[in-house]
């Protein structure tokens, strides 16, 4: 479609906006109007704003007066205009209204901040079009991930480690990751280089004064190793980082069919104190459907292992509007879940990638998969918090199914800190592996620097020599601070 934005730059956010109901649509952005197919025209006048949405064979538009010469005023008026004619175009009202920024929970509790929650409840309703039901989560996710946050001091870090390999690749997968099958030659060099990154990194740590808080080794699937790998990189990390004083430190174990007994035994004793094991969904038909080479009774076992070998805080993580589940199997899920009786329970909503084609009738069919989302997120919600499993952490990515957001519940105590840390950017993440992204937080404020690692394990083993050299920038953030 073509996005016609004529007398101002509000480029980003409208064509965000954009994508809330079209995810799939290239979105091609001009400065003058340029009638397409679908193409939306908005404009900005000297005393108002208009949207214009030629969608589906007809056409919608919106007109608002502008009172205020503030730019922020004009650019919200402007994707109000927009968005009314989408809802209207398409039937549609995204739960999370105008809102597309990943971290709704922090914008609320900076808004509370300023102007007190009652204000900022009433703008998130009122000028963003949020529902109760999603301003209610950011009222209740904010809190713990204040009382989380609140514990950093400002040298805290935490240390991420990436295991970009699975034993196989589900199809919705986003991340990057290789099949072992595929790429399994490449892990002998690549835990060898890793082991070797974790070395540099540690020693830059020590230089800068930096306090170690929490441990995450993911993926991937970081069990995909060998139970030898995983002790492997698990003594290059306690012999080069001071484990002394961590608040946590978690193993993503990820898919139940690379779970071993050894290779639980290799976490625990490399000192693990979280791990996951990651269903994703415990009906065999949708497992199928999503390319897991797993069962649910595997799950079920795997996780019954964990517990005899002593993991008393484990996570399980499940996603809302996979391919072929229903509202009804998507409960079966999560009923299953709590019958095994995890620590903490993340609720993904799917992010899709594949393009679909808008139907007859204007209504999308991502759109019709959204509200059976709805429906799976809503229960998930209900059922967790009545049974005192809670909202601690919350986020968002852009093309998931509704527009939804994925939660993290736990019980009281055993909220995963750095899904926190990571999520609110309130420390550095020293960051090592493939695809691994160090963000470097100000002392006292609120910049980021990152300093990106190569994405892909070939490109990680052929290029060390620079990655290591990158690394050197993390010295020069805080020589700027007199660190």
């Amino acid at each position: 479609m073509n996005l016609c934005n004529v007398n101002h730059g509000f480029n980003y956010e409208l064509e965000k906006l954009c994508r809330i109901f079209l995810p799939f649509e290239k979105i091609n952005i001009l400065s003058y109007a340029e009638k397409s197919e679908t193409c939306a025209v908005t404009t900005l006048l000297s005393d108002r704003v208009r949207a214009e949405l030629y969608f589906g064979g007809k056409t919608y538009t919106e007109e608002a007066e502008l009172s205020d010469s503030d730019p922020k005023i004009a650019e919200l008026s402007l994707a109000t205009c927009l968005f009314r004619c989408f809802t209207e175009a398409t039937g549609y009202t995204p739960e999370w209204g105008l809102l597309t920024g990943v971290r709704p929970a922090k914008l609320y509790s900076r808004m509370c901040e300023r102007e007190g929650r009652e204000a900022a409840e009433r703008y998130f309703s009122e000028k963003l079009f949020v529902s109760e039901e999603k301003i209610s989560l950011c009222r209740d996710s904010s809190a713990p991930e204040q009382a989380i946050t609140a514990k950093n001091s400002r040298n805290s870090y935490s240390l991420y480690v990436s295991i970009p390999f699975c034993p196989s690749r589900c199809s919705y997968c986003s991340f990057v990751s290789h099949s072992v099958d595929k790429a399994g030659k490449l892990i002998d060099g690549y835990l060898s280089l890793l082991c070797k990154e974790l070395a540099e990194t540690a020693k830059i740590a020590e230089k800068t004064g930096l306090k170690l808080e929490t441990v995450y080794i993911g993926g991937g699937t970081p069990v995909a190793l060998s139970a030898k790998g995983l002790e492997t990189l698990m003594t290059a990390i306690s012999e080069n980082f001071d484990l002394r004083g961590i608040r946590e430190y978690t193993v993503e174990a990820g898919r139940p069919d690379a779970i071993d007994a050894d290779k639980l035994m290799a976490v625990k004793k490399g000192g693990a104190t979280r791990i996951s094991v990651n269903p994703q969904t415990m009906n065999d038909s949708v497992l199928e459907a999503i390319g897991r080479k797993h069962t649910a009774k595997q799950t079920v076992d795997a996780f019954s292992l964990a517990r005899e070998i002593g993991f008393d805080n484990i996570n399980m993580d499940l996603i809302a509007g996979l391919p072929t589940d229903t509202a009804e199997s998507f409960k079966n899920t999560l009923d299953t879940l709590l019958k095994l009786d995890p620590e903490s329970i993340t609720v993904h909503s799917l992010s899709v990638k594949k393009a679909a084609t808008i139907s007859t009738t204007g209504a999308l069919p991502e759109i019709e998969t959204g509200v059976i989302a709805s429906e799976m997120v809503r229960y998930a919600r209900k059922t967790l918090t009545e049974k005192g499993i809670v909202p601690y952490y919350m986020y968002r990515q852009s093309k998931t199914v509704g527009n939804l957001e994925n939660v993290g519940y736990a019980k009281r105590g055993y909220e995963g800190l750095y899904n926190v840390y990571i999520m609110d950017e309130t420390h550095t993440i020293l960051a090592c592996g493939a695809s691994a992204v160090t963000k470097l937080r100000e002392p006292g404020g609120d910049y980021i620097e990152r300093i990106f690692n190569f994405k892909y394990p070939y490109e990680y083993i052929n290029r060390f020599d620079e990655l290591i050299e990158r690394k050197k920038g993390i010295l020069d953030f805080y020589d700027k601070y007199g660190i």
